[in-house]
């Protein structure tokens, strides 16, 4: 009996150590993994965040890396039967904007931001002030000035009422263009160029206006992509003295369709039209791409490129203005303007350009 009772003891005693240890660990595993995962699902979502940002930024942390170099031709060939729209919705190949019947031979096609950028219409609003298509008229050499926007074809009245714009707007609402000429997309303003005319609340607050303005239409948000920036292109035929004419009995061509190269190339008599079907190939010998909202080439460049004289201010406040947007250099190429102002100074008529412009190049 004596030692039954010791035994029984013995036995009660280990499943109660067993039982008393099993479910003290167990809280504590319990209670340390809510916090355990909490840090892990939050590392990934920082981590990612951080490596878009920083790996292209497109908003607003510096102007976006882009170059100036110019398109080839191969580049310029591929794009040239692309569709723009004039202010009537009616298409039209590229092409035809800078090259064709009753074209000029030099053309400078301006590519701007969205309809609403208040910025974008200083631009083309100093534009319009600062060269007149009748002081292009007067170089030695056809020139002639193309806008292009990326928003709705029925923005481009009240644009150009806006900006009081004296030359063609168009449009490219898939910015096809724009993105085969290598213009890039970002919200970063940069610095102030001396074209601003007004501060960036007026012009944020006249954006807004507008866009009210298109409600009815139903038009408010197709002016165009907020964050596509543009550029400058200056299209010129290979060689300043190719003869080219518009013959009298040249048929015209339908806008937006590609040019005849091979089927109806002859007239009905049979007779060969070289002449007539002839077109002067171009190519871009000047160019410039926005790093920012308000990067446009300043007004003195443009002039220069173009072959015009330098305007002569009577606010000594637009004169110092000016002064200091000469000094700067946004455009890469060599325009036919040294050419111009040499047959300028041979002939004896025309403004010659004050300076030749020598884009210095830059590395692609």
């Amino acid at each position: 009996m004596a030692e039954k009772q010791e035994e029984t003891p013995v036995q009660d005693e280990k499943p109660n150590v067993e039982a008393s240890s099993l479910p003290a660990p167990a809280p504590a595993s319990n209670s340390e993994k809510p916090a355990a995962e909490k840090k892990i699902s939050r590392k990934p979502v920082r981590q990612s965040f951080i490596d878009i940002d920083k790996k292209n930024p497109r908003d607003f942390e510096g102007e976006v890396k882009t170059n100036n170099e110019l398109p080839s031709l191969g580049t310029i060939r591929e794009i040239e039967d692309y569709i723009v729209l004039d202010r009537h919705g009616r298409s039209h190949a590229f092409k035809s904007l800078y090259s064709g019947n009753n074209v000029a031979r030099r053309v400078m096609v301006i590519f701007i931001r969205h309809f609403y950028c208040g910025m974008c219409q200083d631009y083309i609003r100093t534009l319009s002030e600062t060269i007149t298509p009748d002081s292009l008229l007067a170089l030695p050499l056809s020139t002639f000035i193309v806008i292009v926007g990326c928003g709705d074809s029925a923005f481009i009245d009240d644009y150009a009422k806006t900006t009081k714009c004296q030359f063609p707007i168009y449009t490219d609402p898939k910015r096809s263009l724009y993105d085969a000429l290598g213009m890039q997309q970002t919200l970063n303003l940069g610095g102030k160029p001396a074209y601003i005319k007004q501060s960036l609340l007026q012009s944020t607050m006249a954006g807004i206006a507008q866009g009210l303005k298109a409600i009815p239409s139903g038009l408010m948000l197709k002016a165009g992509n907020q964050r596509q920036v543009g550029g400058e292109f200056l299209f010129e035929p290979a060689d300043m003295v190719t003869p080219i004419g518009t013959p009298k009995e040249q048929k015209q061509q339908q806008f937006g369709a590609p040019d005849a190269a091979g089927g109806n190339s002859r007239s009905q008599s049979g007779a060969d039209d070289d002449d007539e079907v002839r077109v002067e190939e171009k190519r871009v010998t000047w160019c410039h791409r926005m790093k920012s909202t308000r990067d446009h080439c300043e007004m003195p460049e443009l002039m220069e490129v173009l072959g015009m004289s330098a305007k002569q201010h009577n606010n000594e406040k637009e004169e110092e203005k000016w002064d200091k947007a000469s000094r700067s250099r946004k455009g890469t190429g060599n325009s036919m303007a040294r050419q111009m102002s040499e047959l300028s100074a041979f002939n004896g008529v025309g403004p010659a350009a004050t300076s030749p412009v020598e884009a210095p190049k830059q590395d692609a």
